[in-house]
């Protein structure tokens, strides 16, 4: 005998170090980040705003329940790659809203990263003081 089942949409988004993994079910708007309220995972103001942008956008915010794992980077990272995962399961569950989502720049992974240090230097662009004499 088998379990009726909601459909769940499934979407990977990335940024800097940061990976989402992102679920989205028919639901009432419940936000979980790795098993913890949105609220108890993220304290800055900004973060939350960040990843709640697609779906301000599409207004379809309480329509969803979303499940999300993140691993890697820091805070700010993370908030963006969780942007990008909701925004790639919106366009799974209506892919008419891709205009919209593509406009805003939601669906482009940002691909800035942290710099590497050259050897024989400071750091990726500072050096040390060069002395003529």
């Amino acid at each position: 005998m088998s379990k009726k089942t909601s459909p769940t949409w499934y979407a990977t988004g990335r940024r800097k170090t940061a990976t989402a993994r992102v679920f989205l079910r028919p639901g009432s708007g419940r936000f979980t980040v790795n098993r913890r309220d949105l609220d108890a995972h993220f304290c800055r103001e900004t973060d939350k705003m960040i990843i709640k942008q697609p779906l301000v956008l599409t207004d379809s915010g309480e329509n969803y329940d979303i499940t999300v794992t993140v691993r890697g980077g820091g805070t700010t990272g993370q908030a963006g790659a969780i942007k990008h995962g909701i925004s790639r399961a919106l366009l799974k569950v209506d892919p008419e809203l891709r205009g919209q989502l593509k406009s805003a720049g939601f669906l482009t992974r940002d691909a800035r990263s942290k710099e590497r240090k050259k050897y024989g230097q400071k750091g990726a662009r500072a050096r040390y003081q060069f002395s003529k004499r």
